[in-house]
């Protein structure tokens, strides 16, 4: 590691904006660690992590009713069609 180049400090410019913070201005601080150059930014990107919470658990359900229909079909199929009838088993209908 020991290069000469260094990361930026997360307090050296706006998480959003990008704009330099200066030293004798407020800090708007989100989730601990990111800083906004103001309040504006700061509600942009608690809009944006909100929608995009939204987005991902709307999509988590939808996969598991997805699950949930894809389930019941197979049931529906019964085994001959799943291909879950063992070798040397009868099978009664």
């Amino acid at each position: 590691m020991g290069g000469s180049g260094r990361g930026a400090h997360f307090l050296d410019a706006c998480f959003l904006c990008r704009k330099p913070l200066a030293g004798n201005r407020d800090i708007f601080m989100y989730r601990g660690d990111t800083a906004f150059c103001s309040d504006e930014c700061r509600s942009a990107q608690m809009a944006a992590d909100e929608a995009a919470a939204a987005k991902a658990k709307a999509k988590a359900k939808a996969r598991a009713v997805s699950r949930g229909a894809l389930l019941t079909a197979r049931e529906a199929e019964g085994p001959q069609r799943r291909g879950k009838v063992r070798a040397g088993s009868v099978l009664a209908l």
